[in-house]
């Protein structure tokens, strides 16, 4: 392998929804650098960090039936049961729900937790307080999809805008179907993602774990592990 091939093997590709604040980004810095070089260089640093913002590595999902992928990169901020929006259409009892939260410097890229059909999708204009806060799931601009696998079990999974996130954009659409770890959206700018389980399904991952969209396991609809401990350290 050459060594060009060796360092473009270490670069991750970038999310083409990045091209325009790229480009944005670089003429910026070109103007400021004309203007005055220490602006240019600060809008330099800047246009490098949406490089790496908008970035989308592949990433290698573990497939077997019944497995629930994390849909988002980020920390496992609320392990709880909660009751799921009423978008998603999964009644009024609270269910298992893992919230995954993404700084800015995570990849935001989502990408669906199962294999299965797009049920029902649905937008809501919300607020923008910090995607970090618990009311978040109810306040903030949301997406919501709820994914029916072939087996009949339906998971809910919620786009969450954050303080600096204004956009949701959806790959998807309702009636599509997707694989586990396939790309659904992305949330720009610092946010969350809510996967709702079904009734009685334990959460394998706990709250603090650093979670890799499309890789993380964090839940088995077959019951064949029953819990798992975590040791920090």
């Amino acid at each position: 392998m050459s060594v060009l091939a060796s360092i473009r093997s270490q670069i991750a590709p970038v999310n083409p929804e990045g091209y325009p604040f790229i480009g944005t980004f670089a003429l910026a810095s070109l103007i400021l650098m004309w203007l005055w070089s220490p602006l240019g260089w600060i809008g330099v640093v800047l246009t490098l960090w949406c490089v790496y913002f908008f970035r989308d590595p592949p990433r290698v999902t573990p497939l077997r039936d019944g497995l629930v992928i994390a849909p988002a990169d980020g920390r496992v901020s609320r392990v709880i049961n909660a009751v799921p929006p009423p978008e998603l259409a999964l009644g009024d009892k609270p269910v298992p729900r893992i919230s995954i939260f993404m700084s800015v410097f995570d990849c935001h890229v989502n990408r669906s937790p199962i294999t299965g059909r797009i049920e029902r999708m649905a937008y809501r204009p919300g607020a923008f307080v910090n995607a970090d806060l618990d009311k978040a799931s109810e306040d903030n601009e949301r997406n919501c999809l709820t994914i029916a696998t072939a087996g009949g079990a339906q998971i809910g999974v919620v786009q969450i805008a954050g303080l600096i996130a204004r956009r949701i954009v959806p790959f998807v659409k309702q009636g599509t179907s997707v694989g586990a770890g396939e790309r659904i959206g992305m949330i720009r700018f610092g946010s969350r993602v809510d996967v709702y389980l079904p009734e009685g399904v334990r959460p394998l991952a706990a709250e603090g774990q650093t979670a890799t969209a499309g890789e993380t396991i964090i839940a088995d609809l077959r019951g064949g592990d029953q819990g798992r401990s975590y040791r920090v350290g």
